[in-house]
């Protein structure tokens, strides 16, 4: 009999084993009490959905029709109540702490009740991560404390992202085509800051926001080279609100228009200035930039999966619920074999989705991404059982050391391998196609088995393919992160490959 054995030149042949099984290496190294964490998350995400989201949902859907210029004020007040704000930022910042690959799960599960409404209270998170990929200590600490602040108080502070501009939507995602596209928001370095002039698009939230991640650019001719991340607080002088999209779904989150005219902006409110790395010995600028981009969607990509595998479960149920109900020729429609079919197929891709966001996070957190510096287990206990006061005492007066915030960008940004930042991204990517192309799979599969019934905005599931569509759309459209697939997992095993060269 031939032994097993390991043969590292076998594999790392394609598929590589640390490609196709994160979770198998990830598993051991993860805190066991993150499952129990997980269990208690989603079972508040179910008693939010049972007590506002699902009274709501229809109500919110149909009023946003009647008036194209609602924004969620109760949404939010209801969200920030419950705690979802902070639930997902760590203790070092003055948060709730959770695990945060629990997210993703939290995430899922609101979905299927309204995707819209979700989007209300993760979409924070994005503008959250975009802070936490700078490691600007002090800056993402005074941020973080503003909503803290704001759940202790009752007045809401959440956090955007902005980045579209109305000439560069996906091609502001990737360095490879950020140079090509129109940008146009231009944040000129002067005393004290950057003079800020420009827009931004589709802002998720923008309107009822207190804090902006704004991507903006030194040199519009080269912006890969001159990327600006500026938090910009609402009230700064030269900032405002354009229009308010009216959108065919995901109406109960607004999309927003910001406007910046002479805007200025402090050096302490920049998160990051793609001048810092120049003189990295390692990397070009523009790498370091893709790594930075990448660290953010790295995580949330994924999310936006679990948006798509939420979506893909809520219209199974609304099929499975109309099956047990409705007859067809003296039976009901459940005990036909062809309904049964349908039902399995869409089972399928719910479960087929989500295990695709799960392997996204166990690479993310296997392959130095945000997730990994969290799921070390000396900082994950430290962080679980560690009084706020302590950590408050101890720890939270180091950010303001220079040397603090070096070595935390170059171990959490810089230190992440070329290989590994390709693996995380290359997994997100999978996850956020598949996970939104599988939620509008279902939504035309449930129409096509409810008929005329499910075209009713009273059964909800019209409402459910109109949200899914702009899943496809944001956080990089599923086209580009097929051709992300391609650039991190595949090309680089074909020497004649290409990538974005068109």
């Amino acid at each position: 009999m031939i032994s097993p054995k390991e043969d590292i030149s076998l594999l790392e042949r394609e598929p590589r084993f640390e490609d196709s099984f994160c979770s198998i290496q990830a598993v051991p190294k993860i805190p066991k009490i993150q499952h129990k964490e997980t269990r208690i998350l989603v079972s508040h995400a179910r008693r939010f959905n049972d007590e506002v989201v699902r009274p709501l949902a229809l109500k919110t859907d149909l009023h946003s029709f009647e008036d194209p210029e609602y924004l969620p004020w109760d949404l939010v007040k209801k969200a920030n109540e419950w705690g979802f704000y902070t639930m997902f930022i760590p203790k070092l910042f003055g948060g709730q702490g959770w695990s945060l690959p629990s997210h993703t799960y939290v995430i899922e599960e609101l979905s299927s009740a309204c995707v819209g409404i979700a989007n209300v209270i993760f979409v924070h998170y994005l503008g959250f991560m975009t802070c936490l990929a700078s490691w600007n200590m002090p800056l993402v600490n005074r941020i973080c404390r503003d909503v803290a602040e704001g759940e202790r108080t009752g007045n809401p502070c959440l956090i955007t992202l902005a980045i579209t501009e109305p000439g560069a939507g996906t091609d502001v995602e990737e360095v490879e085509l950020v140079d090509r596209g129109r940008v146009t928001c231009l944040a000129e370095k002067v005393k004290g800051g950057y003079i800020v002039n420009g827009s931004k698009i589709f802002i998720s939230m923008g309107h009822v926001s207190t804090w902006h991640a704004v991507v903006a650019y030194s040199d519009l001719k080269k912006p890969s080279e001159n990327t600006v991340i500026l938090a910009v607080k609402t009230g700064t002088k030269g900032f405002s609100f354009g229009k308010h999209e009216d959108k065919m779904g995901q109406r109960a989150c607004c999309a927003s228009e910001l406007v910046f005219e002479d805007c200025f902006i402090p050096d302490d409110c920049v998160l990051c200035d793609s001048r810092d790395f120049h003189n990295s010995p390692i990397r070009s600028t523009a790498d370091l930039v893709n790594q930075l981009i990448h660290y953010v969607v790295e995580v949330t990509r994924a999310s936006v999966g679990a948006f798509g595998t939420g979506v893909a479960r809520g219209a199974y149920e609304h099929a499975l619920k109309f099956a047990g109900e409705t007859a067809v020729d003296g039976k009901l429609l459940i005990n036909h074999e062809w309904a049964q079919i349908m039902l399995a197929e869409m089972y399928k891709n719910v479960i087929a989705a989500r295990l695709a966001y799960v392997e996204a996070n166990y690479s993310n957190s296997l392959n130095g991404g945000v997730l990994n510096f969290l799921q070390i287990k000396p900082v994950y206990y430290y962080m679980k059982f560690v009084p706020q006061t302590v950590i408050d005492l101890f720890v939270v007066p180091f950010y303001k050391t220079k040397i603090f915030n070096w070595f935390m960008r170059q171990v959490f940004v810089e230190g992440q391998s070329v290989e590994a930042q390709h693996r995380c991204s290359g997994w997100s990517s999978i996850a956020k196609f598949f996970g939104t192309d599988m939620g509008m799979k279902n939504s035309q599969m449930a129409l096509e088995m409810m008929g005329q019934t499910g075209l009713r905005h009273d059964q909800g599931t019209e409402k459910i393919l109109r949200d899914s569509k702009l899943l496809q759309i944001y956080e990089g459209t599923n086209q580009l992160n097929r051709l992300n697939l391609f650039n991190c997992l595949i090309a680089r095993n074909v020497s004649q490959a290409r990538v974005f060269e068109e």
